[in-house]
């Protein structure tokens, strides 16, 4: 008979952890910070005469489709959705967190190294309180890897014992995928090899951070 996990937010700052959750937040703030950099420097690049796109036979062939509502409000949508689940679960946030803000800052470097143009078919953020955010935080010229594909994939690896979130954040991470590709905003390669890199960055979180991931373990068997 399975066992109700008695791990709650107590357990986080009276056994020790505290110092680890503390880690993880300010892990998340450097995130941030290392990413508006690389958004800025990847803006700049952007305007240089020697920035121009590159062919890719997915979207040489795919029609542009105007799928901002899925692309901008519905990723903001799973964001604060997400963000409560994990919330819920207080096993995992420690591990969540410092994984994210690794996803972030591997991310934040990887779109800082090689530039390429916007493709000229891409479906543009238009204006709106959300899509204003979204251009404000540059997510249009964070090629690679997409976000938008990468980060639900790596929360499924991280809920990957709890089949509905597993099926919820894969089913998420395929629809954005798809969605990023016919809007023209991410090049194939970007959405192809964001859950290949989501999951290397799982095993890194792994090995950096193995009394945290020891925390989900220890659920699972718990309630087993």
């Amino acid at each position: 008979m399975p066992q109700r996990d008695s791990f709650s937010y107590k357990d986080i700052f009276c056994d020790g952890e505290l110092y680890s959750l503390l880690t993880a937040f300010f892990m998340l703030g450097s995130a941030y910070v290392f990413e508006h950099y690389a958004n800025i420097y990847a803006f700049a690049y952007s305007e240089r005469p020697t920035s121009s796109y590159v062919g890719d036979l997915f979207l040489d062939n795919l029609p542009a489709v105007d799928l901002n509502l899925i692309i901008i409000e519905g990723a903001f949508l799973s964001i604060v959705l997400g963000t409560l689940y994990v919330l819920s679960k207080p096993r995992h946030i420690l591990f969540a967190l410092k994984a994210l803000a690794l996803f972030i800052i591997i991310r934040a470097l990887f779109i800082s190294l090689t530039h390429v143009g916007v493709y000229p078919t891409h479906i543009d953020p238009g204006s709106g309180f959300f899509a204003d955010i979204y251009s404000y935080l540059n997510f249009q010229l964070g090629f690679f890897f997409s976000g938008h594909t990468g980060l639900p994939f790596l929360m499924a690896l991280v809920f990957w014992d709890h089949r509905t979130a597993r099926m919820v954040f894969l089913s998420l991470s395929v629809v954005f995928g798809v969605a990023v590709l016919l809007a023209h905003i991410h090049y194939s390669i970007d959405v192809l090899a964001a859950p290949f890199m989501a999951y290397g960055i799982f095993g890194i979180s792994k090995r950096l951070f193995p009394r945290d991931y020891a925390l989900i373990q220890q659920a699972e068997h718990r309630l087993t």
